[in-house]
């Protein structure tokens, strides 16, 4: 081999490691993260949807969750709707 082919290959590599360390690592450990919050949510943690919506959980099921909208509505929505972003570190904390 020469050695402009090794530098070729370190190159490639090196571009690979690069988009792996700060594009897909980082990306899976939010989606494992966010799975794990789902999976822990419980009565009476204030949430807020990806569409925006704040409330209370005040039921849990398998998939979804039923939340009170503090102006007296319950919506039933998908847990996977629910942001991790939107919770505040005190509610998690509590539980």
């Amino acid at each position: 081999m020469e050695q402009g082919e090794i530098i070729n290959i370190l190159f490639w590599v090196g571009i690979i490691a690069v988009f792996y360390f700060f594009m897909i690592r980082p990306q899976a450990k939010r989606a494992k993260d966010a799975k794990k919050f789902r999976e822990t949510l419980g009565k009476g943690t204030k949430v807020v949807t990806i569409g925006g919506i704040h409330g209370k959980v005040i039921e849990v099921q398998d998939k979804t969750v039923l939340i009170d909208t503090m102006t007296g509505s319950k919506l039933k929505i998908e847990k996977s709707a629910i942001s991790p972003d939107g919770v505040s570190e005190e509610a998690i904390a509590k539980k």
